[in-house]
């Protein structure tokens, strides 16, 4: 049985790919694909998880965790999410650097089930924006001098997180892709975590577009895509792009940056910086990036 951890980030899907793949559990499920309720795991492993520290889980253990997540015996694949899985959101950016338990969490992560084929799977963010949307939630328990004084805004790279779970697990495929493609991709990410071929029909994959775009502009993109199909992937991500440029809903897809000393100059080198380590993630040996 293959495993699916879709480890985060923070503040990237929230969860949505949790409720779009249980849109399709019974679907799924034909397939072999188990997506059991958040419910059923995530205390669970928070709780055996850093009893085993790493240890690789006795065959007694693997089965207690299996009873628990699944209601069949033939299950070939299971996915499982949290964001927390690289680490809480207080610790998302200690020492100056991004996720810097990333390796440590995914190893033990990987030793939760030692012999079966484990993938990776995470969503990046510009740290230009992932970085204001973690102050504002944590903005009631951390002080803000604290916060801002503890890593570099240059100094944040998703390359350094991907390379560091990539050593620690190097026989488990990472897949991973940006926050800001997620509109346009969401369909090709159900199917890529669930391990399935994109001719399989799924519900749910316009689940993104409906959360930034006006409601009229979804009724008329469902109408349009009803009658003229997209013959491909291209094609569809060509259609969806249209209309978002038409009907998106400023108010969601505008990234407010509101941080002390945070200039427009600063946004956009760090911007500039995050396109940049994109290339070098693209490049690491076992990893696949999605684009659109």
């Amino acid at each position: 049985m293959h495993i699916s951890y879709h480890v985060g980030a923070h503040c990237t899907d929230d969860d949505q790919l949790v409720k779009s793949l249980l849109k399709n559990k019974g679907r799924l499920a034909e397939e072999g694909v188990i997506v059991p309720g958040p419910g059923r795991y995530r205390n669970l492993l928070s709780e055996v998880v850093p009893k085993l520290a790493g240890d690789p889980a006795s065959r007694e253990t693997q089965e207690m965790l299996l009873d628990a997540m699944l209601d069949v015996d033939d299950a070939e694949r299971l996915i499982l999410s949290h964001d927390n899985f690289l680490g809480g959101p207080r610790k998302a950016m200690e020492g100056g650097q991004l996720y810097p338990m990333a390796a440590r969490n995914t190893a033990w992560l990987r030793n939760l089930f030692p012999d079966n084929p484990v993938e990776f799977f995470v969503a990046l963010r510009n740290p230009a924006s992932l970085v204001p949307e973690l102050w504002r939630r944590l903005s009631g328990h951390v002080d803000l001098k604290t916060f801002l004084g503890s890593f570099d805004p240059h100094a944040l790279y998703w390359s350094d997180v991907i390379h560091a779970i990539r050593d620690a697990n190097p026989d488990c495929p990472i897949t991973v892709w940006c926050n800001e493609d997620t509109p346009l991709i969401w369909k090709e990410l159900l199917h890529e975590v669930a391990g399935l071929d994109q001719g399989v029909k799924l519900m749910g994959g316009l689940d993104v577009m409906g959360q930034i775009t006006a409601k009229e502009g979804m009724k008329r993109l469902r109408a349009y895509m009803k009658t003229h199909p997209a013959q491909n992937e291209i094609q569809r991500r060509r259609i969806l792009s249209a209309f978002l440029d038409k009907y998106a809903l400023d108010d969601v897809i505008e990234e407010e940056v509101d941080l002390p000393g945070w200039t427009d100059e600063l946004v956009a080198e760090m911007s500039a910086g995050y396109d940049d380590d994109m290339l070098e993630v693209k490049r690491i040996p076992g990893v696949t990036l999605l684009t659109a």
